[in-house]
């Protein structure tokens, strides 16, 4: 690794969050990946490992405390002790608490003789560096590195039809993504993804397969989140946990009484009766139809996916159509009515 400070190499400042991190790690990264620069491979796969290696030191706090304090001399466990005559593993426990690794002592500069904790015992090799993740071990350990930080969620979109979201669906759902194979080199591989659409959802619910997104060298690979959308429906609308559907009828329709039929999202017919129009009492009191009258049916909306049983309600609105023209009887006639109906309900 060359000597450039991680700082620099990420292009922040030393105050720098996580989040300015992240960010920089992602656009350095997705610059210098060796797949996207192919004319310069060798010179890209050296930049990439000094990114990773900077970005696996300052996200991890006790790692960063670590490097801040004492560079990467400290990282690699030769920081000076009080006294200078060697280094002393103690540090790393001060920094970075237990460890499943043994961590070794190596001779001060310009020192001659033991380590902190010998008495004149030969010191053993210099630790190796464990390729950008902060801590020094013994060769003989051979504990592997730990994987960098997943890049964030990918998310895709689910188009789904009122339908399915009424009554629920399972989805089969093809997907190619870039796996880094047992030998290190990067593959594409395509999986098919069942996706169980419950009754009741709504637009936005998000369903995540953990580790099925893209993969890049020495990283987890990111999880993939599906989220649901809906399709728009030529009858109904979504309002909440309700349904709206729009019904136009006539004049003689509104104030007579009808009945609207319409197609149910599981394939019933539905027949609503409006203002008694299938009949009943002589003198049973209706309702009458006018312009935005909303009529409301219950419990013939959208399933509701926390509570298993239950469901919306649907809403009919109305728009009334006009006769364009009347013959002189026929205002007559509409005229007798309604002043007879009004001198009933004045009496």
């Amino acid at each position: 690794m060359g000597s450039r400070d991680y700082y620099e190499i990420l292009n922040v400042d030393r105050a720098a969050t996580d989040d300015d991190l992240r960010r920089a790690y992602r656009r350095l990264a997705m610059r210098w990946h060796p797949d996207k620069n192919p004319a310069a491979k060798a010179d890209a796969e050296a930049k990439f490992k000094d990114i990773t290696e900077a970005y696996n030191v300052l996200c991890d706090a006790e790692k960063r405390a670590v490097y801040d304090e004492y560079g990467k001399e400290g990282l690699r466990g030769e920081v000076p002790t009080a006294t200078g005559s060697g280094c002393s593993d103690d540090i790393f426990a001060e920094f970075l608490g237990s460890t499943p690794f043994t961590y070794c002592s190596t001779p001060a500069a310009g020192g001659g003789g033991g380590n902190a904790r010998g008495g004149g015992r030969q010191p053993p090799p210099p630790p190796a560096w464990d390729g950008g993740f902060g801590r020094a071990y013994c060769r003989n350990q051979g504990a592997a590195p730990p994987m960098a930080p997943p890049p964030p969620p990918v998310e895709s979109r689910l188009a789904c039809t009122l339908e399915e979201l009424y009554v629920g669906v399972t989805k089969k759902m093809r997907i190619s993504r870039n796996v880094v194979d047992a030998s290190g080199r990067m593959k594409t591989e395509s999986e098919i993804l069942s996706i169980e659409v419950k009754p009741g959802w709504k637009k936005g619910t998000k369903i995540t397969f953990p580790g099925k997104g893209n993969q890049q060298w020495n990283q987890l690979a990111a999880d993939l989140v599906f989220v649901v959308d809906e399709k728009p429906h030529p009858v109904y609308r979504r309002d909440g946990n309700d349904l709206v559907a729009e019904a136009r009828v006539t004049l003689a329709e509104a104030l007579g009484g009808t009945v609207v039929v319409l197609a149910a999202l599981d394939g019933r017919k539905l027949a609503v009766d409006v203002g008694g129009g299938s009949g009943g009492e002589e003198e049973e009191e209706a309702p009458l139809v006018c312009p935005g009258y909303e009529l409301v049916v219950p419990a013939e909306g959208m399933p509701i996916a926390r509570e298993p049983g239950r469901r919306g309600s649907l809403r009919i609105r109305f728009d009334v159509a006009f006769p364009e023209r009347l013959t002189r009887r026929q205002r007559k006639q509409i005229r007798r009515v309604l002043e007879d109906r009004g001198g009933t309900a004045g009496s």
